[in-house]
């Protein structure tokens, strides 16, 4: 199978590579990079007006198959990564029941091959059935291609169990991703111990409930060697434990979300529950600090941790309505605009923080526009603006706070292992 696509801006950060050109590609392989390339014989997916990117990479969202499809299907799901720009994302496991086992991994990723839309990265539970007593089987993960495992959802509470989590890790060459929440300092809250919250009497959690976790996993990744990469970064003191422990040379990765990018506790009142999210949105300082630490590579990506509801659960009232929000769809135009466009953050960064770097982290073929790599692609008109409804959206989780916010940039299609798959 051939493929060209013509006349695009071709940006790749992490080849310094801004220019005008067409890709050829063969049987899912670039093979040829930049001038005109010979089309015939081939389908041509016409680029010009569009910047052509490394194929992103949502690494941490929630798909709530098995057990929960009234909020999602596979098809629903890979629907809105498509639609989102991304090539290929990467599943909790927490699902009902959890994927705990590299049988249930497998069956799970064969049914998402089926639906021909982004590549489906299952990671498996750390503990058998998440309950943070017994390690799943590391060794049969890895076996079954498995890139890493986590107890997403909930702490891995127990210190003993997630420093073997971590040595079984280093030995079979995966990532743990860790959910970093400290229980007795958690425990009821629903949004960030400060003045926003207090106003609304609702009960809270502050930053400390994370930040302690964080600590106690970078001593134990220190000492054991796995590597440990920690989810949802939203504090302040968060990246400052991760930027010394970088600087230590420890073992560590961070991700943080579109939401606490770009959102703060002062839209509590506004949202509602669709600003209830674990953890939780925080300051205007601690915005600020992820900014900062996603600028200077502190935290390494961003990833959605999309993570869809019914209507009916997230109107249950801010002490009942789950945690989550939603996120594939809007995560790259709401970053555009609210970051690249004000210019808090290079365009290439980001770029490089939703593609290359989730690719590193988790061990997946690099992702660049040059000839030899896997002909993995998001073309997206970064000028045009674009906007949100709950209609409007793939996914089956409406629980989006971006709604009707003015986003920047239209995905028009994604190239997923040499397939052309249109918007």
């Amino acid at each position: 199978m051939r493929l060209v696509v013509q006349g695009g801006r071709l940006l790749d950060p992490g080849l310094a590579m801004d220019e005008l050109g067409d890709l050829l590609i063969e049987d899912g392989v670039i093979v040829s990079v930049g001038g005109d390339q010979p089309a015939e014989g081939a389908l041509v997916v016409d680029a010009r007006g569009t910047a052509v990117l490394p194929g992103l990479i949502d690494m941490h969202i929630h798909l709530r198959q098995p057990g929960q499809s009234h909020k999602e299907t596979l098809s629903s799901g890979l629907l809105a990564a498509v639609r989102g720009g991304f090539t290929a994302v990467a599943a909790m496991p927490n699902t009902q029941p959890v994927i705990d086992s590299p049988g249930a991994v497998l069956e799970i990723e064969r049914q998402a091959a089926q639906l021909g839309l982004a590549h489906l990265h299952q990671l498996g539970a750390v503990s058998r059935k998440s309950l943070g007593e017994a390690l799943a089987d590391f060794a049969g993960y890895r076996a079954a291609g498995v890139v890493a495992v986590s107890d997403d959802g909930v702490p891995v509470a127990q210190a003993g169990l997630m420093r073997r989590a971590l040595q079984h890790a280093q030995a079979w060459g995966l990532v743990v991703v860790a959910h970093s929440e400290e229980p007795s300092l958690a425990e009821g809250g629903v949004a960030d111990d400060g003045p926003d919250a207090w106003a609304l009497g609702l009960p809270t959690q502050s930053a400390s409930a994370e930040a302690a976790m964080v600590a106690r996993d970078l001593v134990l990744a220190e000492e054991t060697g796995g590597h440990l990469h920690v989810a949802h970064v939203s504090s302040r003191a968060t990246v400052e434990l991760v930027r010394a422990a970088k600087a230590r040379g420890v073992p560590v990765s961070a991700e943080v979300t579109p939401h606490h990018l770009l959102l703060t506790s002062a839209e509590l009142p506004r949202l509602g529950t669709l600003a209830k999210m674990n953890p939780p949105l925080r300051s205007e300082r601690d915005r600020l600090a992820l900014i900062e630490g996603l600028a200077d590579g502190t935290i390494d990506a961003v990833a959605s941790d999309h993570a869809p509801h019914t209507q009916s659960e997230k109107a249950s009232g801010w002490l009942a309505a789950p945690f989550g929000v939603t996120g594939m769809e809007t995560a790259l135009p709401m970053l555009v605009a609210g970051l690249v466009e004000k210019g808090a953050l290079p365009l290439g960064r980001l770029i490089d923080a939703m593609s290359a770097a989730p690719a590193r982290i988790l061990g997946l073929p690099a992702r660049q526009l040059a000839a030899g790599m896997a002909a993995n692609l998001t073309l997206v008109d970064l000028l045009a603006p674009v906007s949100f409804s709950a209609e409007s959206l793939a996914t089956l989780g409406k629980n989006c706070p971006f709604l009707d916010r003015p986003g920047l940039g239209r995905v028009l299609g994604v190239v997923v292992e040499g397939r052309w798959v249109a918007c």
